[in-house]
């Protein structure tokens, strides 16, 4: 997890803090309905991490799939790993889900993020590029998430890279598996090209469909071409 974004909050409890990163949640509520007690938005704070076990408390943010939810153990308990292998799961309607070693990059080589975690827009319309801000749901993006086997394995544990190109795909290097939103699949691969205009006709793949829209990687607030 990026530790140094200022964006966080921290929730301290008895031998564990959770961090929330209100930017990067997409309100899946798998921390709500997983661990009401600990996890309240009617309340302040809304999050308690005391309020069940911490262990319990630890395997209920692992779920998040955006990582805008963390936690951190003093207590000597266990730590999250990644999974040795990455997996990229397209949703149905929704964003990619990325589980691994991930290192998130702009198109000048520069680091934006390094997680385990990340919920990724591929439907083109997110204000919040390259995540996810649930854009799709007001848009007519439909995409069922589908995914055909294929592919080799390449080795594990190299960690993945993400680059957002500039006005284009998502180019991902590294060992991963895809599978789509039902679980078909396995795809596996060493580096492919992702849409993330949310036009392509080869979804959840790049087919050049960004180049024919014109699709912009800026978020409005960031334009440069004024």
């Amino acid at each position: 997890m990026d530790t140094k974004n200022s964006r966080l909050r921290h929730y301290t409890g008895e031998g564990i803090e959770v961090s929330y990163d209100a930017q990067r949640c997409i309100h899946v509520a798998e921390c709500l309905r997983g661990l009401p007690a600990v996890f309240d938005r009617a309340r302040r704070p809304w999050i308690l991490p005391s309020a069940a076990s911490n262990d319990a408390t630890a395997e209920v943010v692992a779920r998040c799939p955006s990582g805008a939810l963390h936690f951190a153990r003093t207590d000597g308990g266990a730590t999250e790993k990644p999974p040795e292998q990455a997996t990229i799961v397209p949703t149905r309607g929704g964003p990619l889900y990325v589980r691994g070693c991930v290192r998130l990059r702009l198109s000048d080589g520069s680091t934006l993020l390094e997680d385990s975690r990340l919920a990724l827009c591929r439907c083109g319309q997110s204000r919040n590029k390259p995540f996810c801000d649930n854009a799709h749901r007001a848009s007519s993006f439909a995409d069922p998430g589908a995914v055909e086997s294929g592919g080799e394995p390449g080795a594990t544990g190299e960690g993945l890279s993400i680059t957002a190109i500039d006005d284009g795909p998502l180019l991902v290097k590294g060992s991963f598996t895809l599978r789509g939103a039902d679980g078909q699949g396995p795809f596996h691969a060493t580096e492919v090209e992702l849409c993330r205009c949310g036009a392509s006709s080869t979804k959840p793949f790049c087919d050049g469909s960004h180049e024919r829209i014109g699709f912009r990687s800026e978020n409005p607030s960031d334009d440069r071409s004024g």
